[in-house]
């Protein structure tokens, strides 16, 4: 056996393939080959590769900017003496970084779902005779041999075969099983065109086989999935690389004032202790302590938000990514459609009919154009319903919240469109009680039944090659026979399948009384062919709705699918997938095997070009995924197979269904769906965007408290004043307003229109031009209020004290007057409704309550420095604070009608 392997076994004859394996399908491999090739190949597992340790991963968690931040303000606070405002800071950063810990190991863990996913018994020929081993102890060459129900143990090269059909959704994305062959396959063959070969993992659903292992452990199709997960690098999401830009400016920013402060202060003639103690407090009122907890907490009402819309959000970041996503590639079975197969247009006697309904319910209606037909008028279209739903083996149950198949899909549609043609699946058998079967054989592509009645007869339903070859006549409108016309036939099987329909022939032939039995021969010849029926899995009516918001959002959508070329650009054209489309229309398709051809730089702006790919192996999958980033795309990603697994884990947020996923594609996910609908994603892009919205108007909101304390202190500093603001004091305003004021925005509801805005785009900084002047002009009137009352304190006799009591105070309630304004960042809170936030009321008042008793409680007084004001001091801080509101106010609808006037149509719209 040649030393090296991975070879294209699906393009080799079967006799070359036991040649290279030294492998004999009657006698299996011998106990010391197997020895022999177990030290040369290893066991079939898939290893488990050593990443950074558990210490590692839990250092790295505070290696970010704004933790250094944090920990600098807790060590300042140390210094001072604050040890419980430092512990409560110090406690912060440890929870952040557990929680980011624990969700990083969680998506490590998909590597552990796939081992696992190999451990199984399979049986096996070894010593010429059958034995039932660990699936572990597999080599190449071994003779495996499957039976339905069996889990595919290694890579095989099938070369016995009987009715096999095999599950490869989870691998290739295939929506029903395939029907397995041992015919040599073109050596371009994509994964899902392999009918000879059986993939670790995939489930055998119907037939058995023999094959021989071709591949185990690391070099199956399955551990190259396995090394495509380990190596695919997580991205940081849009917020936290925006946090992490603006957290190091902010750093850089606090050093260079309290440098600056620091510098002034002994160029005018203070003491180094005291100039180190204004720089310090100047770090300490600059540094919003408040920021990384409500950044968590907003996040987490988020993901409460979404739990009640159908997406679990298992990282917390993806919240907001998903108002960041610019793109977002669909799987398309069971997400854009039903995963329901449905009979929707039926043809005999030379009549195309349309049928109504979706689903398994057998509610709708057969029509010819927009006439509904009358049943009793078309006694074909009932023997052909008639025919599907004798020859048949599945059964349609009625359950609690709808219909279900048990069975093959195919089967389950052609019982619904008996349903809708009216017929009962038991007074039929009844009528017709079924007497032989020639069940479904991949070799011969036909079922055929033999029934009873008053007089015996056979119906057939296969592929319509094998079914016409059978035909010598044809069902005609008065039922009676005519000559078989097999191009009129094929040219409306063409028509069918061009529209992503699969195709289905029917046939019937009567039989002699006293027939008991029937076999291939009896059914070679001389049948009368009945008609057609074309099904698909037809659109979800929400994923139709949600894909035109989404579209609207100025999002992409991508179908990319493993599903067949023709198929996968129906749905899309259905659901109106490009937009540069009209509906109905089919968009351009790019196979698997033409993504092969595409250089890096051709395959970037294919993914921005094309709607759908099809046929697509996990590669690939990954392989676009980074192309659509590398254009700078913020990217969103469906899937539910361990072949969806490496670009769930490499795109900026991987889904995966809830329902039909697998653990592997779950635990790679960043988001998991519920109910398996893309309504559901189009859903968490509104809570996404609406987070992020909150976000920004707490950054907005808290800046100006750190900019005006911070200028207080440095312009006290350079006129030689004592600071109006303690250390101790800012420290108070940060974390109070943090939580009682700025909290409450997290809570606000989404803004009107904010699904017709364009995405963020990527890369932009947090904070626009626009938001920093009106930090920058908050911040001034802060500084203007609280130092000019403080001045005015003190030049009327008040103490030190009381006048830094009335500067603390013009912070606490300027803040909450300008909390009104960040409601939204252009509309006025009567705009969106005065009480549709009560939390904003509530956060209010609690802080008024607070600040009393900062100012009126003896013992807050000696905590903080402060002493009692009088009626007349809460008036002039009050005032500070209205005039704050009514400024921003005034530039909030200034900036609003200007943009009216630039673009009338897009505000109006929105």
């Amino acid at each position: 056996m040649e030393d090296s392997l991975n070879k294209c076994w699906h393009n080799l004859p079967q006799q070359q393939v036991k040649d290279l394996l030294n492998s004999s399908i009657e006698q299996g491999l011998a106990s010391e080959e197997v020895s022999l090739r177990k030290e040369k190949f290893g066991l079939n597992r898939i290893t488990q590769r050593k990443g950074q340790g558990p210490l590692v991963r839990f250092l790295l968690q505070f290696h970010q900017p704004l933790v250094y931040i944090l920990l600098a303000a807790a060590i300042v606070k140390l210094i001072l003496g604050g040890i419980v405002d430092s512990s409560v800071i110090f406690g912060v950063v440890v929870i952040n970084a557990v929680i980011g810990f624990l969700q990083e190991s969680k998506a490590l863990s998909a590597l552990d779902a796939l081992s696992k996913s190999l451990t199984s018994e399979t049986l096996v020929f070894r010593n010429g005779e059958k034995q039932r081993i660990d699936a572990t102890e597999l080599v190449p060459g071994d003779i495996v041999l499957l039976a339905s129900g069996d889990k595919v143990p290694a890579d095989l090269r099938l070369v016995q075969v009987r009715n096999l059909q095999v599950d490869e959704s989870a691998l290739t994305g295939e929506s029903v099983p395939v029907e397995k062959r041992i015919d040599v396959v073109e050596q371009e063959a994509t994964l899902g065109d392999r009918v000879n070969m059986a993939y670790s993992s995939t489930l055998v659903t119907y037939g058995t086989a023999v094959g021989v292992v071709v591949e185990t452990g690391d070099n199956t199709e399955i551990g190259k999935i396995s090394e495509l997960i380990a190596s695919a690098e997580i991205l940081d999401t849009p917020l936290t690389r925006n946090i992490a830009r603006f957290s190091q400016i902010l750093l850089y920013a606090i050093l260079v004032l309290a440098a600056i402060t620091f510098a002034v202060g002994i160029w005018h003639g203070g003491s180094m202790v005291d100039m180190f103690m204004a720089a310090v407090a100047l770090a300490v009122a600059m540094i919003p302590e408040g920021l990384p907890a409500v950044v968590t907490i907003t996040l987490a009402i988020g993901v409460a938000r979404m739990a009640k819309r159908n997406a679990i959000i298992r990282r917390l970041p993806a919240v907001e990514t998903l108002g960041s996503t610019t793109v977002i590639c669909s799987d398309k079975t069971g997400t854009l459609t039903r995963n329901e197969m449905t009979v929707c247009q039926v043809w005999t006697a030379g009549k195309q009919m349309q049928v109504t309904g979706t689903g398994y319910s057998p509610d709708g209606e057969v029509s010819l154009g927009d006439k509904p037909i009358q049943l009793q008028e078309e006694p074909q279209l009932t023997e052909l319903a008639r025919a599907g739903l004798l020859c048949n083996d599945s059964v349609l149950k009625q359950v609690e919240h709808g219909w279900k198949v048990e069975g093959d899909p195919t089967e389950g549609a052609l019982l619904v469109f008996a349903g809708k043609a009216s017929l009962q699946r038991q007074s039929e058998a009844d009528s017709l009680p079924r007497i032989d079967t020639i069940p479904f054989e991949s070799e011969y592509q036909y079922m055929a039944t033999l029934h009873r009645g008053n007089e015996a007869i056979v119906y057939m339903k296969g592929s319509v090659e094998r079914v016409l070859a059978s035909c010598s006549t044809m069902l005609s409108d008065s039922e009676q026979q005519q000559a078989l016309d097999a191009d009129l036939i094929n040219k409306q099987v063409e028509t069918l399948a061009s529209q992503g329909l699969r195709v289905l022939a029917f046939a019937r032939k009567t039989m002699a009384q006293t027939t008991e039995g029937i076999d291939h021969a009896d059914v070679k010849e001389g049948l009368e062919f009945i008609g057609l029926q074309g099904m698909i899995d037809p659109p979800r009516d929400e994923a139709v709705q949600a894909v035109r918001a989404c579209q609207k959002a100025g999002m992409r959508i991508k179908m990319i699918t493993g599903d067949h070329a023709i198929t996968a650009g129906a749905i899309a054209g259905q659901i109106g997938l490009d937009e540069r489309l009209e509906q109905g229309q089919i968009p351009n398709t790019l196979t698997g095997q033409q993504l092969t051809h595409l250089s890096d730089e051709q395959l970037i702006q294919a993914s921005l070009d094309t709607a759908v790919f099809a046929r697509v192996s996990p590669e690939q999958k990954l392989r676009l995924v980074e192309a659509l980033q590398a254009s700078g795309q913020v990217t969103a990603m469906t899937g539910d197979g361990v072949n969806d697994a490496p670009a769930l884990r490499r795109a900026d947020i991987g889904v995966a269904m809830g329902q039909t996923g697998t653990e592997v594609s779950k635990e790679a996910s960043d988001m998991v769906l519920t109910d398996d609908n893309f309504a559901s994603i189009k859903a968490a892009v509104e809570e996404g965007r609406g987070v992020f919205d909150n976000l920004l108007k707490f950054i907005t909101w808290i800046l100006p408290t750190n900019a005006g304390q911070g200028l207080v202190i440095m312009v006290a500093v350079l006129l030689a004043e004592p600071l109006p603001v303690l250390p101790v004091q800012a420290l108070w305003i940060n974390m109070t307003t943090a939580v009682l004021l700025g909290l409450t925005l997290a809570f606000e509801p989404h803004e009107p229109g904010i699904m017709a805005r364009e995405p963020r785009t990527p890369g932009t900084s947090i904070l626009s031009s626009e938001i920093l002047v009106r930090i920058a002009l908050v911040g001034v009137l802060l500084l203007i209020g609280s130092f000019g009352l403080f001045e005015w304190a003190l030049y009327q006799g008040a103490s030190i004290e009381q006048a830094r009591t009335i500067a603390v105070n013009v912070f606490a309630v300027g803040q909450s007057f300008y909390l009104l304004n960040c409601r939204s960042l252009r509309y006025n809170m009567f705009h969106l409704g005065l009480f549709s936030n009560m939390w904003i009321w509530v956060g209010i008042g609690a802080m008024a309550f607070a600040q009393y008793l900062f100012t009126h409680n003896p013992l807050m007084n000696r905590l903080f420095e402060t002493a009692p004001i009088s009626l007349s001091d809460w008036f002039h801080i009050v005032l500070v604070g209205f005039a704050i509101y009514v400024i921003i106010g005034a530039e909030k609808f200034l900036r609003l009608r200007q943009e009216k006037r630039q673009r009338p149509l897009e505000v109006r719209h929105s």
